[in-house]
Parts: structure tokens; C-alpha cells; sequence
């Protein structure tokens, strides 16, 4: 009677699993790179078209227009996207506005990472007295409802651009320093601080040579999320007659003059509404996702 041998098995189980980690590392990473790009490329474009955008446009000045020429339709000649009851051309309008949100928020956030990541740093790293009273008066700030701390100083300094980004400065420098302390705190028990403390580095190099380069990311992070915060706020200002002040145009006025005629000229409202939910939407996703990745390492 002939006897069958079973056939051989092969394990292939491992090299599959391998394999397949493999391809999901790789799509996980092309997912984080997709992430990151687009929104930075969002922002990019953003940039250029209202840098860039009226100089290579050859556009009209944004104030000043001829009220012949009031409420032209889109595609008109010489007038892209029309122009609004004044005369002026809206493209340029929306171009020179988002410059005056976009200065706005990269201020407002370099004086919140300067003031406040180095208060916050310097409160984490010194500790003690210096800790809780910087801590202390920086709670006062932030026991304030922020949107109402904002309209105040607004309301008392006066509608302008410097004004303004004064105004926004006092909802930034809290939130930086609280980020930068509890990042330094962290940071301050590592061994690699503990080994510079006992080779006698001075404590302006530890702050400036170790912390600063380990906090950095967390705060850049966080000032990307800010950009989009800022921009909204700073057009609810404008909205209110509290940003930038008529005839010079900010995307938070050109909403609040086109709501006036908002059945006749919807568009007046749309476009800079857009403008804003793509800058902000943009300034978000990348946030996110350089905290994600930076958050991995």
C-alpha cells in the first residue's frame, strides 16, 4: 500500500507581514508628507496672489475708485471679479486686505513668541518666586474671557493696524508662555540638562543652546494654529469697525461693507468669506500636522 507523504508546508507568513508594514509605512508616510504639503502650498499660493498678485496684475489702487464705475459685474473690463459701490476693484480690494491679515497675524504671533515663549521659558526654567509670579500675572490675563479682553483694548486704542495688533498681542503672549513653561518643565529633568548644569554651562546658554531648539517645534506648531485664530479675529474686528478702518480695505471690513448690500451683491461677502476660509483652514491643517509629526519622533 503506498503511502502518501504530506506536502511540504512554507511559512510565509512573517515576509508577508513584513512586506505589508512595509506598504503601510510607506502610505502612512506619504499621507503625513500629502498633509503637510498641500495646506503649505494653500499657503504659499495664498501668499504670492496678495504679495505678488497687484504688482503682476497691474490692479487699480484698492481705494479711490470711480463711482461711475460702481457695482461692474465680474469679467468686467479691467475689474476681474467687478467692482464694489465705491468704484473700487474688488480683486485689489481682496489682495491688499489679505495683506493687511496676513501682517496682522505674523506680528501679533512674533510678539507672542517672543514675549511670551520667553517669559514662559524663563518661568519653567528659573522656577520659584520668579515662576509663580510670572505665572500669576499672565492667570490675571487669562481669567479675562479673550474675545472680550480684545474688544476692550481695541475699543480703548482705536481702530488701526498697530492698534490692532496690539490688541491681539494681549490673547497671544498667555497662551506662548504657557506652552513654552510646560515644555521647559519637561525639558528640565532630561539627563542632557542635568549633565550641562554639572559641566557649569551658564544659564543663558542652557536657555538659548538647549531649550530653545527642543521647544521651537511646539511653538512654531502652536503659532500655526495661532495664524488662522488670529486672521479670524482680527476680521471680527474689522467687522465690528474695531481692525482696520475704512477706506483701507482688510477682509473683515469688505464682509461687514458687503453685507449692507448683501441680496443685490452677494459676492461682495463671498470672496473675502473664501479668502478667509481657506487661509485659516490652511494655517489649521498645517498645525496639525507638523504637531502630529513632530509629536512621532
Amino acid at each position: 500500500m503506498a503511502v502518501i507523504e504530506p506536502a511540504p508546508s512554507f511559512s510565509i507568513g512573517p515576509e508577508i507581514d513584513e512586506a505589508e508594514a512595509k506598504v503601510g509605512s510607506r502610505g502612512r508616510r506619504w499621507g503625513h508628507n500629502l498633509g503637510t504639503w498641500i495646506p503649505a502650498g494653500l499657503i504659499a499660493f495664498v501668499l504670492i496672489a496678495c504679495f505678488l498678485g497687484p504688482t503682476l496684475l497691474s490692479l487699480p489702487s484698492p481705494v479711490g475708485g470711480n463711482i461711475l464705475e460702481s457695482n461692474q459685474p465680474a469679467l468686467s473690463p479691467g475689474h476681474i471679479l467687478g467692482t464694489d459701490p465705491n468704484g473700487n476693484d474688488i480683486l485689489s480690494r481682496l489682495l491688499n486686505g489679505g495683506q493687511s491679515s496676513l501682517w496682522i497675524a505674523v506680528a501679533v504671533n512674533l510678539l507672542g513668541l517672543a514675549i511670551g515663549g520667553t517669559l514662559g521659558a524663563l518661568s519653567g526654567y528659573v522656577g520659584g518666586i520668579v515662576d509663580t509670579l510670572i505665572m500669576r500675572v499672565l492667570d490675571v490675563l487669562i481669567a479675562f474671557p479673550s474675545l472680550v479682553l480684545t474688544l476692550a483694548v481695541a475699543q480703548a486704542l482705536g481702530p488701526s493696524m498697530t492698534n490692532t495688533i496690539f490688541a491681539l498681542a494681549f490673547f497671544s503672549i498667555p497662551a506662548f508662555a504657557r506652552v513654552a513653561r510646560s515644555a521647559v518643565l519637561r525639558l528640565r529633568e532630561m539627563p542632557f540638562m542635568a549633565a550641562a548644569q554639572l559641566a557649569g554651562t551658564p544659564a543663558h546658554r542652557m536657555l538659548f543652546k538647549h531649550l530653545a531648539p527642543n521647544i521651537a517645534p511646539q511653538l512654531i506648531t502652536f503659532g500655526m494654529l495661532g495664524m488662522g485664530i488670529v486672521i479670524i479675529i482680527e476680521g471680527a474686528l474689522s467687522f465690528l469697525g474695531l481692525g482696520i478702518p475704512d477706506p483701507a480695505p482688510s477682509w473683515g471690513n469688505m464682509v461687514a461693507t458687503g453685507q449692507l448690500s448683501l441680496s443685490a451683491t452677494p459676492m461682495l461677502v463671498v470672496w473675502p468669506s473664501v479668502a478667509l476660509l481657506i487661509t485659516v483652514l490652511a494655517f489649521n491643517l498645517l498645525g496639525e500636522n507638523l504637531r502630529a509629526r513632530w509629536s512621532g519622533r
